[in-house]
């Protein structure tokens, strides 16, 4: 998937005209660095550590109708008597493209001409999966749809075009990518996760840090990346969010600090903090976590931000500290460098307080400071700090919107087509019901335009939804549209049953309202009874039942998965979810996604696919839904000549296996060719098989082609039971589709 060239000649003009200086020379950041503390007063340094939402220097919020408003008092109070270094966030309605530069000019205005050392601002946002909180942005699939096109290079491209999104926006920096593993289905944060596999997660997050940062984050269409939430935030045993996870130190290192290292060696610029604890510990007081692992073993060099008001919560709702001061104290000792204590001055003053009476040495004051200052060096604020007008001509432009289009169409993964019901005729008469298939707001989810992403009023007008785009795929006179019912609620199944009988398929569209964070707790992983009951209902005519998935997470549906003839998993697929989806029910795209998760099939069977052989003695079983890694296609594809080029490896030895792939159907079709390996006895007990390595591949018709991978010894390790990585020498097996071949590490 490439760009056209004009784009690029476009996007590398601006590069030329407004990047000022590029790959800025470390040495001479680091000067200039250390000269600018040194000038610094105490209560300057601390300002830089302090960060605030936009509502404390704003004097109305936005709304559906209303615009959010700076107060220029409060906005001055903040930055000259505060010196604050940081602002983030909306209230509560994201902003045009035409009115964030004025918002982020006024604010850089008076940091830079008001203040005794003109140090810029900067402005951070939650860029999710695109500029959402920027009206009109190219709005992606959420993480866990663009993990299931198992394409790289999409991931890097929705990075890029996000980057200079927000950037055109005025904005340096965005609170992405979540590299937690989303091992835990209820969790309602899965969506923003790759999925539940460590070396998907991984791959995608490091494309998409260097997709945000590109090789120089000075550059203008670039911004620094946040790798969040650092660590095991995604796996709490409850399933509900900002909840206790119980991780044993092994398994943290086995699988929720991987990504972290990768993005961390893709250059990462900033790290979020996990809101909750691991094993009783708060994430947000533990140097061991933050400056021990984060800093001295992985090599971390950005600086680390507190997630939204958890310093506070050290001692408001983990009851680790005392009062708010023990809790700066505890947080900055371990290894917070900047404070998301967004409502008010508190962490200033108490930090300031710390410091005077000893508490807090200001050497450690000096380094987080430093790290701040760093950043924002090699962002190029202090050169200009102000946003690149210049910018905008590329914003929403139709190639970026090509390209979210490809990601929402290879996204979408087939899960059932029994009988070849899909793709369907574009002569038939249908049925669309259910609560998703007129909604923008549901095939986007949260953090669109607000947090919750659910004022449908704002989304824009000239995007489709699921009904509109059938409408124009096949004739509006050959759709019939009948809700049936709302998410949880009956409006009128008889309706939409007595419609479904007058036409040749039922297209039901279910799945998830909008939620986003804690306000998405739920305590049955189930899909409603009404949206079943529906299903159900239509199932009943005869008529043949199409069932569209929209959702965050696996809503179980197991009561109704033989009730259907095709089922397509949609996740949340953006903007263009509407026309990727109609283009895949309808034929012109050959669905290629594949799940980034196990879709469970029972509520206490949330088994992932790298299970234990213990997991399934005594007659238990990994019986997903559909497994990890499944997908459909209207074409099929055929594997053979697994090869590995020796049978007998020494370690440090790089392994070659090939395997040879053939599209046996009668349309082109992409396949994603998927590489496992199994350790077969370990001194760990060792998982069946873990994913390894993946190449997406197009194939036309009786097409073949040789798809090689390399597997080194980091493929082969694990963490030992002294929790640190080790590679042993025995068999190994590796495994493409259902070929295997064995090979011995000596």
């Amino acid at each position: 998937m490439k760009l056209s060239k004009t784009l690029i000649f476009s996007i590398m003009s601006l590069l030329v005209i407004f990047s000022g200086c590029h790959k800025k020379n470390i040495p001479e950041i680091d000067e200039r660095v250390e000269n600018l503390v040194s000038q610094m007063t105490l209560e300057e340094k601390i300002g830089q550590m302090t960060q605030v939402t936009i509502q404390v220097v704003s004097k109305t919020r936005g709304s559906v109708d209303q615009i959010n408003e700076l107060d220029q008092a409060k906005l001055e109070e903040a930055i000259t008597k505060y010196h604050v270094g940081s602002i983030l966030n909306v209230w509560d309605v994201g902003h045009s493209a035409d009115y964030w530069p004025e918002v982020i000019t006024r604010i850089q205005d008076v940091a830079t001409k008001k203040t005794r050392l003109g140090i810029p601002i900067i402005y951070g946002i939650d860029a999710i999966h695109g500029a959402n909180y920027t009206l009109g942005a190219t709005l992606f699939p959420q993480n866990i749809g663009m993990a299931a096109t198992w394409n790289p290079e999409l991931i890097r491209k929705s990075a890029e075009i996000t980057a200079l999104e927000v950037r055109a926006s005025g904005i340096p920096w965005n609170f992405n990518p979540v590299l937690g593993v989303g091992r835990q289905s209820l969790w309602p944060r899965l969506w923003e996760t790759f999925g539940e596999d460590v070396y998907l997660t991984l791959t995608m997050g490091a494309e998409y840090v260097k997709g945000l940062q590109g090789d120089d984050i000075s550059n203008p269409v670039n911004v620094a990346a946040c790798a969040k939430h650092y660590l095991g935030y995604s796996y709490p045993l409850s399933g509900k969010d900002r909840s206790p996870a119980w991780i044993p130190e092994r398994m943290l290192r086995e699988i929720f600090l991987p990504s972290f290292k990768a993005a961390i060696d893709a250059g990462v610029a900033t790290v979020m903090v996990n809101s909750s604890e691991i094993n009783g510990i708060p994430v947000h007081s533990s140097y061991y976590l933050l400056t021990e692992v984060l800093r001295n073993e992985l090599g971390f060099k950005g600086f680390v931000v507190s997630d939204w008001n958890d310093i506070n919560n050290l001692y408001l709702r983990e009851k680790v500290a005392k009062n708010q001061k023990e809790a700066v104290k505890m947080a900055v000792m371990a290894g917070v460098d900047m404070s998301m204590v967004p409502y008010d001055f508190s962490f200033y003053e108490l930090l300031l307080e710390l410091v005077k009476e000893g508490a807090v040495p200001e050497w450690r004051i000096d380094e987080a400071v430093a790290r701040i200052l760093k950043v924002k060096f090699e962002l190029g604020l202090f050169e200009n700090p102000y946003p690149n007008v210049e910018l905008k001509k590329q914003f929403a432009c139709d190639e970026f919107r090509e390209v979210n289009l490809q990601a929402a169409r290879e996204s979408i993964t087939l899960l059932k087509n029994k009988k070849q019901t899909l793709p369907l005729s574009k002569n038939v008469k249908v049925l669309v019901t259910g609560p998703s298939t007129n909604l923008l707001s549901v095939l986007n989810g949260g953090w669109t335009i607000t947090w919750q992403g659910n004022e449908e009023a704002l989304y824009p007008k000239d995007k489709k939804t699921v009904l509109a785009a059938i409408r124009e795929k096949i004739g509006a006179q050959n759709v019939l549209y009948q809700p049936g019912v709302d998410f949880n609620e009956e409006i009128d199944i008889p309706a939409a049953v007595q419609a479904a009988k007058g036409v040749d398929v039922a297209i039901i569209c279910i799945g998830e309202p909008t939620y986003c964070e804690t306000p998405g707790n739920i305590d049955d992983l189930t899909m409603s009874a009404a949206q079943l009951k529906l299903v159900e209902a239509i199932e009943k005519t005869g008529t043949s039942v199409v069932l569209v998935l929209i959702e965050g997470r696996p809503r179980l549906i197991n009561k109704v998965v033989d009730k259907t003839d095709a089922i397509i998993m949609a996740y949340l697929p953006g903007m263009e979810g509407g026309q990727a989806i109609a283009d895949v029910l309808f034929g012109d795209v050959n669905p290629s996604g594949k799940l980034p998760i196990s879709y469970p099939r029972y509520p206490h069977s949330l088994m992932t696919y790298d299970y234990k052989n213990s997991e399934t003695a005594g007659g238990n079983d990994y019986d997903a839904q559909w497994s990890f890694g499944f997908g459909l296609s209207y074409t099929e594809f055929a594997y053979r000549d697994l090869t590995i080029d020796k049978t007998e490896f020494s370690q440090g030895e790089d392994i070659r296996v090939t395997v040879n792939v053939t599209n046996t159907g009668d349309v082109v079709g992409k396949e994603v060719v998927q590489l496992y390996v199994s350790d077969l006895v370990a001194s760990i007990t060792p998982p069946v098989k873990r994913l390894k390595g993946f190449r997406k591949v197009e194939l036309q018709p009786g097409e073949s082609k040789t798809v090689e991978f390399e597997l080194s010894d980091d493929d082969l390790s694990f963490i030992g039971r002294d929790n640190i990585r080790i590679v042993e020498p025995g068999e190994f097996v590796v495994s493409v589709a259902d070929l295997k071949a064995k090979f011995e590490l000596r």
